[in-house]
């Protein structure tokens, strides 16, 4: 992140435009939304310019422009079409230390102006870092159908309780908690309809009725990360992970959704690599367990689904046992993900009526699995963490009479930009890892159905 973005108060204070065309003119009315005293400096000024001072909106001086105009101000913008001009005012603003922009030059500006959504006092910027302005613009466009004008008094609404609010519950983690309670429930709705007293009076009542134990208790979301494309959580994951207090998340967990979690949430990385487990699942288990009856908000993140190969069962049974309340939010497995995204169906009328979820983790060097189980006719078996026991998975599997030639892929990083798919046969699959160099996280799918690769293939 280049910019850093920041909310200026202008109200009242001198900013300076230099330039006096339509663009100059546009960027004038923005400032003008923030109350600014605004000099428009310029040899000649077109009708926008001039109905604004005509107005008494703005001062404007029919000049050149002269280094020492920036002196005092809070903010210059450059919006000539001279690029000695431009140049000039921007070097003099830098050597005085004022912020300035120069339109449709992001070498020169030392911040950039951002398209806004204006639910005043809500307010929402949007920048490209001066990448593509049009870009900006159009993700603008998309979150104005998206966000209600009745945000605004809703911001509104809560900034004139926020005292009264204070004063109820002194603790920060309570009045957080009781505001989201508010902000996701009935009072939003009604104010939506345009029902303003009946929402003031609920959020009246709830304010007068809530009790501070109310906001105290803890609670454990276990939560299904998905295989790794942020666009595949589902909006309940997305809500609880931008509520919780501490993140508990292991490896399998994408980077690009650790981000998406509440910025201020304390983050704790608790491994869980094949054999080498950065926290004991007893020690995790235990940790939710106290964390929560200290009234935080815990998440635990998990890649996948927590119920497929997670070992999410074993933590809710913990936390049953010692009475800690938790929700579970299924996430898109491995299997489901990664070979939606090598375009192998799982099933298929032609290929697979039926398949089978297994994991290729070894225990004490030995795999433990139902053989004749996976060698059903007509079925695809989609095995998780194989790749660190692929040569014996390979030895067995043939071993126990599946066909050296039958079809068999591996999806390395799958529905990530980093995906890799590697299609062979069983008898080959040991080797491809050797060549490839094959790492985990890896989803090896066998059957028939990795023939329909190439045909169906879509992501990258």
């Amino acid at each position: 992140m280049r910019h850093f973005p920041v909310f200026l108060d202008l109200n009242r204070r001198r900013c300076l435009v230099v330039g006096g065309g339509e663009v100059a003119a546009r960027k004038a009315q923005q400032l003008l939304r923030s109350n600014a005293d605004i000099l428009i400096v310029a040899p000649r000024a077109g009708d926008g310019i001039l109905a604004l001072e005509q107005q008494g909106r703005v001062k404007y001086e029919a000049r050149e422009f002269l280094p020492g105009d920036v002196s005092g101000c809070a903010l210059v913008i450059a919006a000539t079409a001279d690029k000695e001009v431009n140049g000039r005012a921007a070097a003099a603003a830098k050597a005085e230390n004022v912020p300035v922009n120069v339109v449709d030059n992001p070498a020169l500006c030392s911040f950039i102006m951002p398209s806004i959504v204006d639910r005043d006092p809500v307010q929402i910027a949007v920048s490209t870092g001066g990448a593509s302005p049009v870009l900006a613009r159009l993700l603008r466009v998309k979150l104005e159908t998206l966000i209600p004008a009745t945000y605004g008094r809703l911001a509104t609404v809560v900034r004139e309780f926020r005292g009264r609010v204070k004063q109820r519950f002194p603790d920060f983690k309570q009045r957080r908690r009781f505001w989201e309670n508010i902000l996701q429930g009935p009072v939003v709705e009604m104010l939506f309809a345009g029902q303003e007293a009946a929402a003031i009076q609920a959020l009246e009542d709830e304010l007068d009725s809530a009790a501070s134990a109310d906001y105290q208790a803890g609670e454990v979301y276990l939560v299904g990360g998905g295989p790794g494309d942020p666009d595949l959580l589902t909006f309940r994951a997305l809500r609880l992970m931008q509520q919780a207090d501490v993140v508990l998340y292991d490896r399998l967990v994408a980077p690009a959704i650790v981000e998406l979690v509440r910025k201020e949430a304390r983050k704790i990385y608790v491994g869980k690599q094949s054999d080498s487990h950065t926290v004991p699942q007893s020690e995790l288990n235990a940790m939710l367990v106290t964390l929560a009856q200290q009234g935080k908000r815990v998440l635990r993140l998990k890649g996948g689904d927590p119920f497929i190969f997670g070992r999410g069962g074993e933590e809710i049974e913990e936390l049953a046992a010692a009475g800690v309340p938790f929700q579970i939010v299924p996430g898109i497995t491995a299997a489901a993900g990664c070979a939606s995204y090598a375009g192998i169906p799982l099933t298929h009328r032609d290929y697979a009526h039926s398949c089978l979820f297994v994991t290729g983790h070894l225990k004490d060097g030995k795999l433990d699995l139902n053989w004749p189980a996976l060698l059903q006719p007509k079925q695809t078996v989609a095995i998780y963490m194989g790749v660190k026991g692929i040569d014996m998975l390979q030895k067995s599997l043939l071993e126990q009479g599946m066909q050296p030639d039958m079809p068999a892929a591996i999806i390395q990083q799958g529905t990530t930009p980093d995906q890799k798919v590697y299609v062979g046969k069983v008898a080959t699959l040991a080797q491809t890892v050797a060549d490839k160099d094959v790492k985990p996280p890896s989803m090896i799918v066998v059957g028939e159905v990795v023939k329909l690769h190439e045909k169906l293939s879509w992501y990258q």
